[in-house]
């Protein structure tokens, strides 16, 4: 059974399979549709590495040397695991994404999450090692997702730690 899927780039999907694949085979979460291509690609290449005991650097051009990381990938990302809670009573909650952590989501007239507002912690640390003032990084390092605004559709913004 699939228990958790992670992936670095690609949250917004990751979120939708959090909520799709728990509790599905193997087979099951193959044949399903993602709409992201690179979570459907990526279960592929899990499927594959779980049948062939193969690593990540098997489909990488010549590899992927040792020690590589995010740093390789995009300057001011952070490695972390993407976190999301979701029950019935209360919906999925975003705690921490890609993007950073997660301040506030925006729900709308039938109490779904449309959109977020987080904070850059990977950049808004490399302002504070450069000098910034630290309240200075914060502000500068907000940034929102998806529908947030009123006109956008948000009726209400709950802070995912709280409620």
């Amino acid at each position: 059974l699939v228990e958790t899927i992670g992936c670095s780039g690609m949250t917004h999907s990751a979120a939708m399979a959090g909520e799709i694949l728990p509790g599905k085979t193997i087979l099951e979460a193959l044949n399903t549709d993602l709409v992201c291509d690179a979570i459907n690609v990526a279960m592929r290449e899990l499927f594959l590495q779980i049948v062939y005991g193969r690593s990540q650097t098997a489909f990488s051009e010549n590899g992927l040397p040792v020690g590589a990381g995010l740093d390789d990938l995009g300057k001011g990302l952070r490695s972390m695991t993407g976190t999301i809670f979701s029950t019935k009573a209360k919906g999925v909650r975003y705690l921490e994404l890609t993007e950073g952590y997660i301040l506030k989501t925006a729900l709308d007239k039938d109490n779904q999450v449309i959109g977020y507002q987080f904070v850059r912690l990977g950049k808004m640390m490399e302002d504070i090692r450069h000098g910034k003032d630290p309240k200075e990084a914060y502000e500068k390092n907000i940034g929102t997702y998806g529908r947030f605004s009123p006109e956008q559709g948000a009726v209400k913004y709950i802070d995912p730690r709280e409620e």
